[in-house]
């Protein structure tokens, strides 16, 4: 079966994260990605370990698990971008691809003629996707920017953490880089705007993306809560702002979270805890009552929740309609049925290391499905096949070239 984007040619010369997991969205929905690295060195995140990818004796790749989450099916070619030669080869690629990804510092590929002004004028068709910390315009346009970094100026560590004058209180970042996934997720989405545009007009066009827009627009209805109240929000830590009982508690032998998030659920609640009478006081009636006395209402609650293990509150409120859930490790997580049944764990086969587990796609999509064609590449793995096959380069072409140190 076709799949969505196959005969789409994407470059993807951007690394770490945010741009790798736009390409790696593209190569699922299949396109074909070339990803342009340095020689020698190739993607910094093929470092960053360990862990690292093992081979069939138990010895380390070089080639990090963060690596590997972000770059399969791509075909990874070596060129040195600071050569002529090199920027010659990127030109001949964009003249014959749909799509560039890239996430330099401003202005870094103008100066070697890989800009969109440039490539653009080969290849008008061409959608051109740059990535930064924030954006191509204004005053901190040149700045590095880093997820950490963004999750603070965003706000998100604003509202992410216990509250001050609560134990361990303080700002906190999410536990993985929402920043630059999430960024990831909107370049996808623009670059097939993009696409559909060009089907319909020819046209290709310039998008940029900035992890700090992205992060600014991920705060929702935090965000919203402020522009209609002119009150910033604060840390809730796992509780919420707007709803009581939204929160953890800690059950007798493990953690359980309760998300009621109407007042018929928590009535039940209170039932499944023996304690029917707590709806039937007026402070704690309807969910602005619980609100304004959650500091009376939560320590019920707890003490109410640790005469029950964590399964027998799973159990009684999946029973009786009441949202509920555990906090899972990750090896909960993979063991979880729910999880095997939606397939979201892949395996992959790489020649130097057999099977390579991965996390699958979670697109679910009737005819045009995720495929995985192959396992995160080796460091230019596909440099003479893609130079041969897209370029059309003699063998002697591309040892002269390896020879020179371009690619």
């Amino acid at each position: 079966m076709p799949q969505a984007l196959e005969g789409i040619r994407v470059l993807d010369m951007s690394r770490v994260l945010a741009g790798p997991w736009c390409g790696q969205n593209l190569a699922d929905l299949g396109a074909e990605v070339i990803k342009v690295e340095r020689p020698g060195a190739g993607d910094d995140t093929r470092g960053w370990g360990p862990p690292f990818l093992k081979r069939a004796d138990g010895s380390d790749t070089e080639d990090s698990a963060y690596f590997l989450a972000a770059n399969r099916g791509k075909q990874s070619i070596t060129v040195d971008l600071a050569s002529a030669e090199g920027q010659q080869i990127i030109r001949e690629l964009a003249a014959l691809c749909d799509v560039v990804l890239e996430n330099y510092k401003v202005g870094d590929l103008a100066k070697y003629g890989l800009d969109y002004a440039k490539l653009s004028a080969i290849n008008p068709r061409l959608i051109y996707c740059s990535v930064t910390g924030f954006g191509q315009t204004g005053p901190w346009s040149h700045r590095a920017g880093y997820d950490f970094i963004i999750q603070g100026l965003a706000g998100l560590m604003s509202v992410t953490g216990e509250a001050d004058d609560r134990p361990g209180g303080g700002p906190q970042k999410a536990g993985v880089a929402v920043a630059d996934l999430s960024t990831g997720l909107y370049a996808t989405q623009a670059v097939l705007a993009a696409l559909f545009y060009r089907e319909r007009t020819g046209e290709g066009q310039y998008i940029d993306m900035a992890l700090l827009d992205v992060q600014v627009a991920m705060t929702a209805n935090m965000s919203s809560n402020y522009l209609h109240s002119g009150q910033p929000p604060k840390r809730w830590g796992n509780a919420h702002p707007n709803l009581v009982p939204y929160q953890t508690f800690k059950a007798s032998d493990g953690w359980i979270i309760v998300a009621c998030g109407n007042d018929g659920q928590w009535r039940r609640f209170c039932t499944i805890g023996g304690r029917p009478d707590l709806p039937e006081d007026p402070r704690f009636a309807r969910v602005q009552d619980r609100i304004r006395n959650r500091e009376v209402l939560v320590p019920l609650l707890e003490s109410m929740v640790a005469g029950k293990t964590q399964n027998e509150w799973i159990d009684e409120m999946e029973r009786h309609g009441v949202p509920c859930g555990p906090i899972n490790d990750f090896r909960q997580v993979y063991e979880n049925p729910q999880v095997q049944a939606r397939n979201m764990c892949i395996e992959l086969t790489r020649e130097d290391a057999g099977a390579v587990r991965l996390v699958a796609n979670p697109i679910k999509a009737s005819r045009t499905p995720p495929a995985y064609r192959s396992a995160p590449p080796r460091l230019g793995e596909h440099t003479e096949q893609v130079l041969g096959r897209v370029l059309g380069w003699s063998a002697q072409q591309i040892a002269a070239a390896r020879s020179a140190g371009s690619i």
